[in-house]
C-alpha cells in the first residue's frame, strides 16, 4: 500500500473519530440521575431506575444499564441510593403570594384564650411600633380554636381594646375567611360612597345592611370584633391577604422557595387580583419564577355592581382580556381561568357570641338553631335546639322590630333563653345571585376562560354547576377545564355531573379529618347534637357523617380528582404530603376517621397532585409526569411513601421531606 493511500485512511479515521465525538457531545445529557426509584406518573404508571436531561428536558426514562449512552465527560450524575423520585408536584389552589415567610408580626395559627391573646399582640405592639393611628396587622390569628372569653374578656372586641385604643388593630385569621378588629378599627368603615361612617349596631340596620351575617355582634347588637369575608373589605382593602403585599414586593423570591421547598414546580394562584399582578411580573422578570403558574383571575362583582345588581360585564371581560393576553407568550405564566365565589367563605359559625354565628356556606337546607353552653371544664356544648317552626319564632320573624332594641332582646333572651335573632330561617350566603352568576359564567366562558368555582355548602356546588353546563350549552364549548373547589357538601344528585361534565374537584384533604375545636363550631348547625362528645358529633349515618367530603364518589362518578392546598388557609406551607396522607386516613391524631368511605388511594392523590394537575392547568404536554420530552421537574423525597402506604403505614407519609428540587433540569431546591 502506497503513503498517499495510508494517509487517505489515516484521514478517514479521524473525520470518523470526529463525527463520532460529535455525535456523542450530541447525544449527551446534561444531567442523569440513577439508582432511583421512579415513579414516573406515565400511563401505566412505571416504575424507571433512571432519567437523562439535556437543557430544560427529559430525553431518557429507563434502566440503569441504559442511561449511560447519555454519558459524557460534561455530564452531571446523581446518585440517589434508591430514593423515590417523584414529578413535580402541582397544586391546583393555592395562594402563593400569602405564603412568603416575611417579618411580621404573626400569632403563628397558635390557639389561646383571649387573656393570653391581649399579652401576645401587647408584644407584637412593642416588637413592631406603629404611627400614631397608624393600624397594626397580626397575622396567622386562628377563629376556630382558642379565643375562649372570660369575665374580664367577654368578646374579641373587648380584649383588643384592651391592648390599645389609641392604635387600630386588625388580627388577619389563618383561614382567609375571618378578620377581628378593635373598636378604633371598626369604627373606620366606609360605606359605598367612601364616607367613614363605622361598623356598628345602626349602620348595620341601615347602610351595611347586606352586611349582618357576616358580622358578629354581642346580646347587645353591637359589633363583637369579628368580620368576616366580604364584610372585611369596609374596613381594609387587603382583606383575605395573610401578608402584607409590599413586603412581599421586597423579597418575591421567597414564594417560590417556599414552593420548591415543599416540592411544588406548578400551581393555579385561585385568587388573584390586579394588585398582585406586579409582584408575578417581578418574579419573572427577576429570574424567581421556578415554577409555572397558572392565574385565576378575580374580580368581586359585589364591589361593581348597582343596587339591582347590574354589573359591567363587559368591562370586566375585556380587563381579563388584556391581562390573559399579557401573559400569553410568558412561558411559566398564564392567566387562563377566573375565580367566582359561589357562597360565603365559612363552613362553621361561632358559637361563643350571643346570638351564635352561623355557617356562611350556601345549603339546599336551612341551618340549625343550635343552642351553645360551657360543660364542666369550660368547653363549648350543645344543650338544645331553638323550634324556629313554633309560633313564637314566627311572631319574631314577622316582627321584627319588636325584638330590635336592647331592652327588648334582654327580656326575650330572661323568658324563652335563647336570642331571638335566632328565630331566623337560614341557608347560608350566596355571594351573588343566581342569575349574575351565570351571566358572569356565559360571558366568561365565551371569552375562552376556564372556570374556578368557589363552593362549600350543596346549594353553591349545584349554581355552580349549573352555570357551567349553561356556558357550555351556550357557547358549544365543551373543552375548557371548569371545575370546583372545596366541595364539602354536594348534594348525591349533582355528583354524577363531575363525570358527566368533565369537571376537576379541588379537594383540601388537609382539612378532612375529625377536629374537636372544628367539630363543635360548624356540625350543630348541620345536624341535631347533644353535648359534644365525639359519639354526639359524629352519630354514624347522620348527615354530616354520610356527606362531608365527597371525594370517592366523585372519583367513582368520572369527575377529576386534583389537589389544592389553599395555603396560607389553615398553614402558612403547603404540606402536601399532609393533604396525600389524610387523602388515605382521612384523620389525624389518633382520632376516628371522617366518612372513610370516602378515602381513596396514595397511589390516587398522587395522581392529583401531578398528571390530573397538570390536565386541569393545561400543562399535561410539558409536566405532571416524568416522560421523555417533558420538561425536567421532578423531586427526590427522603422516604419511599409508596412503600409506607402498601404496608400499611401511610400516617407516616405526612412527614415526608423533599429532599431536591429540580425545575427545567436545574435543582432550585435542596435543604
Amino acid at each position: 500500500m502506497t503513503r498517499p493511500h495510508l494517509v487517505s485512511i489515516a484521514l478517514v479515521a479521524v473525520l470518523l473519530a470526529a463525527a463520532r465525538s460529535a455525535t456523542a457531545a450530541e447525544t449527551a445529557a446534561d444531567l442523569i440521575v440513577t439508582d432511583a426509584k421512579i415513579y414516573t406518573e406515565d400511563a401505566q404508571h412505571s416504575i424507571a431506575e433512571a432519567l437523562a436531561v439535556r437543557g430544560e428536558k427529559i430525553v431518557y426514562v429507563g434502566s440503569a444499564v441504559d442511561v449511560k449512552r447519555f454519558m459524557g465527560p460534561k455530564t452531571q450524575v446523581e446518585m440517589l441510593n434508591g430514593r423515590l423520585v417523584l414529578p413535580g408536584l402541582i397544586d391546583s389552589h393555592i395562594h402563593p403570594l400569602n405564603i412568603a415567610d416575611v417579618a411580621l408580626c404573626s400569632l403563628r395559627s397558635r390557639p389561646m384564650p383571649l387573656k393570653d391573646l391581649t399579652a401576645s399582640i401587647s408584644k407584637c405592639l412593642a416588637r413592631y411600633p406603629t404611627l400614631p393611628r397608624q393600624r397594626i396587622v397580626v397575622y396567622l390569628w386562628t377563629n376556630t380554636e382558642g379565643n375562649q372569653p372570660d369575665s374580664k374578656y367577654p368578646t374579641l372586641r373587648a380584649a383588643l381594646d384592651a391592648v390599645t385604643t389609641q392604635v387600630p388593630i386588625q388580627l388577619v385569621g389563618n383561614d382567609g375567611l375571618h378578620d377581628a378588629f378593635n373598636s378604633l378599627a371598626l369604627a373606620q368603615a366606609k360605606n359605598a360612597a367612601g364616607k367613614v361612617i363605622g361598623l356598628s349596631k345602626a349602620t348595620l340596620a341601615t347602610e351595611f345592611r347586606q352586611y349582618r351575617p357576616l358580622v358578629e355582634v354581642d346580646a347587645a347588637g353591637e359589633p363583637a370584633g369579628v368580620v368576616s369575608e366580604k364584610a372585611r373589605d369596609l374596613l381594609t382593602p387587603q382583606s383575605g391577604f395573610a401578608v402584607d403585599l409590599g413586603e412581599v414586593a421586597k423579597a418575591p423570591e421567597k414564594v417560590t422557595q417556599k414552593l420548591n421547598a415543599a416540592g411544588v414546580t406548578g400551581f393555579l394562584d385561585a385568587r388573584v387580583g390586579p394588585e398582585e399582578l406586579p409582584i408575578y411580573d417581578k418574579l419573572y422578570e427577576g429570574g424567581h419564577m421556578t415554577a409555572r403558574a397558572e392565574l385565576a383571575l378575580f374580580y368581586d362583582l359585589s364591589q361593581i355592581h348597582t343596587p339591582d345588581w347590574h354589573a359591567d360585564f363587559d368591562s370586566i371581560i375585556s380587563k381579563l382580556i388584556a391581562t390573559r393576553k399579557k401573559y400569553a407568550q410568558n412561558p411559566l405564566i398564564r392567566a387562563d381561568f377566573i375565580k367566582i365565589f359561589a357562597d360565603g367563605e365559612s363552613p362553621d359559625g361561632n358559637p361563643y357570641v350571643v346570638p351564635p354565628t352561623q355557617p356562611t356556606a350556601a345549603m339546599l337546607r336551612p341551618f340549625l338553631q343550635p343552642l351553645f353552653g360551657r360543660d364542666a371544664s369550660g368547653n363549648g356544648t350543645v344543650t338544645g335546639y331553638v323550634d324556629t317552626a313554633s309560633a313564637l319564632c314566627q311572631t319574631v320573624r314577622a316582627h321584627p322590630d319588636q325584638y330590635a332594641t336592647k331592652s327588648a332582646i334582654q327580656a326575650f333572651i330572661k323568658e324563652h333563653g335563647h336570642h331571638p335573632a335566632q328565630c331566623k330561617i337560614y341557608y347560608g350566603e350566596p355571594r351573588y345571585p343566581r342569575e349574575v352568576i351565570l351571566e358572569y359564567v356565559r360571558r366568561a366562558h365565551a371569552a375562552g376562560f376556564s372556570i374556578h368555582f368557589h363552593t362549600f355548602g350543596s346549594s353553591a356546588a349545584r349554581v355552580a354547576i349549573d352555570a357551567i353546563e349553561a356556558a357550555r350549552k351556550a357557547d358549544g364549548n365543551a373543552k375548557s377545564h371548569d371545575g370546583l373547589a372545596h366541595l364539602l357538601f354536594v348534594d348525591p344528585t349533582d355528583i354524577s355531573r363531575f363525570g358527566r361534565d368533565h369537571l376537576y374537584a379541588a379537594f383540601t384533604y388537609a382539612w378532612i379529618a375529625t377536629d374537636p375545636e372544628f367539630d363543635i363550631t360548624a356540625i350543630p348547625f348541620y345536624e341535631k347534637v347533644i353535648g359534644n362528645s365525639y359519639g354526639a358529633l359524629h352519630s354514624p349515618g347522620s348527615y354530616y357523617e354520610s356527606n362531608a367530603y365527597p371525594v370517592r364518589a366523585i372519583q367513582a362518578a368520572g369527575g377529576t380528582l386534583v389537589a389544592g392546598s389553599d395555603a396560607p388557609v389553615g398553614m402558612n406551607d403547603p404540606r402536601p404530603f399532609v393533604n396525600m396522607a389524610q387523602a388515605v386516613t382521612r384523620s389525624r391524631g389518633g382520632l376516628p376517621a371522617l366518612n372513610s368511605k370516602q378515602s381513596i388511594s396514595l397511589r390516587d392523590v398522587l395522581d392529583a397532585y401531578t398528571v390530573h394537575g397538570a390536565d386541569m392547568l393545561f400543562l399535561r404536554d410539558v409536566a405532571g409526569s416524568i416522560e421523555a420530552g417533558k420538561s425536567g421537574d421532578f423531586i427526590v423525597l427522603d422516604r419511599d411513601i409508596l412503600t409506607l402506604a402498601d404496608s400499611g403505614r401511610v400516617g407516616e407519609v405526612a412527614d415526608t421531606k423533599v429532599l431536591e428540587t429540580w425545575f427545567r433540569g436545574k435543582k432550585v431546591y435542596s435543604p
